[in-house]
């Protein structure tokens, strides 16, 4: 079955409102005068809250100005721009990224061992066994994403194609209206997004990406950042400021579930259900092995016809931001 869009809507690449994050009174500066800004984006908002919660926003030795972004591509359309300095994502969009262009450079990362990805089902639907796609409409939210990545993934254990199914593309909005309309079979969304879905219309997991999902989230930034020492510097603190964030997460559980209820504007025992997704990151160093599972990434898009091939990810693997 043709590949095609229910119905198709422009990304928001610009007019993104910037939210300054508090900052203390002493910066990193180029010269006596200056201070080291950093422009982050920051998918949801969920980075900055998380921080903010671990109490890791106060007295940053630079500011931080915020962006936020409902989804990578947007956020990765504004790196691409140089909007902003760095920003997180799943390997997946990175990747779609780089392959399109994107000068970014990948300076950390952290592996969740794959989880947080799913494909969802409504509550009464038929479908039961992945065999059961066959025919269906299917949303991977955004082309090249993580979900996408997921969904190729799903087709093959299921021994079917993209022609035995309808792909549709769908910003994390539209495909959230789509499926509780019931105009998409299923949906291949990421945390929050999973987590209200299965909360809030009792969606179900037909696959949770088990031997599929890379797991890997990193943080890209621009050849200018790179290329700023005080800016250096920031990338370096903050990517550690994360790792302390994940490791608040696993120490206190109980602070965590408040946290990500308040977050995701769900119960507490939605957020003990995703606890474990949300904890497990642990930080890697960003390396040739790093290098080889973006290829790897890379490799799948090429394989499904994304790209034309021909790039060797070592190339945007920054390995001296070091892991401290």
């Amino acid at each position: 079955m043709a590949t095609n869009s229910i119905r198709r809507r422009s990304f928001l690449t610009g007019g993104l409102a910037l939210t300054a994050a508090a900052a203390g009174a002493c910066f990193w500066s180029t010269s006596d005068s200056g201070r080291a800004v950093l422009k982050v984006g920051d998918q949801t908002g969920a980075t900055q809250s998380r921080l903010r919660a671990a109490g890791l926003l106060d007295n940053l030795p630079y500011k931080i100005e915020w962006a936020q972004f409902p989804a990578a591509v947007n956020l990765h359309e504004a790196l691409k721009a140089g909007a902003v300095d760095i920003g997180g994502a799943n390997d997946s969009p990175t990747v779609t990224a780089i392959a399109g262009g994107s000068k970014i450079k990948v300076a950390a990362a952290w592996d969740n061992g794959g989880r947080g990805t799913y494909l969802l089902t409504p509550k009464d639907s038929p479908i039961r066994t992945l065999a059961d796609l066959r025919g269906k409409r299917i949303c991977p939210t955004t082309r090249g994403s993580v979900a996408h990545f997921l969904v190729l993934g799903i087709l093959r254990q299921a021994g079917l194609t993209e022609r035995d199914v309808s792909l549709n593309f769908l910003s994390p909005n539209d495909a959230s209206t789509a499926f509780s309309h019931g105009d998409i079979d299923a949906w291949a969304t990421w945390n929050v997004y999973a987590a209200r879905t299965r909360s809030q219309r009792g969606a179900r997991v037909l696959s949770d990406g088990t031997g599929i999902n890379s797991g890997l989230n990193v943080l890209s930034v621009t050849g200018t950042a790179a290329a700023d020492p005080a800016k250096r510097k920031a990338i370096q603190d903050l990517s550690a400021r994360i790792d302390r964030a994940y490791e608040w997460s696993r120490s206190d559980p109980s602070a965590f579930d408040r946290w990500y209820a308040d977050f995701s504007k769900q119960p507490l025992d939605i957020a003990e259900q995703v606890r474990p997704e949300e904890t497990s990151s642990r930080r890697i160093p960003a390396d040739d092995t790093l290098a080889a599972r973006l290829q790897q990434t890379y490799d799948t898009w090429v394989g499904a016809g994304l790209f034309p091939g021909g790039l060797d990810l070592r190339h945007y693997v920054d390995t001296t931001f070091g892991t401290s």
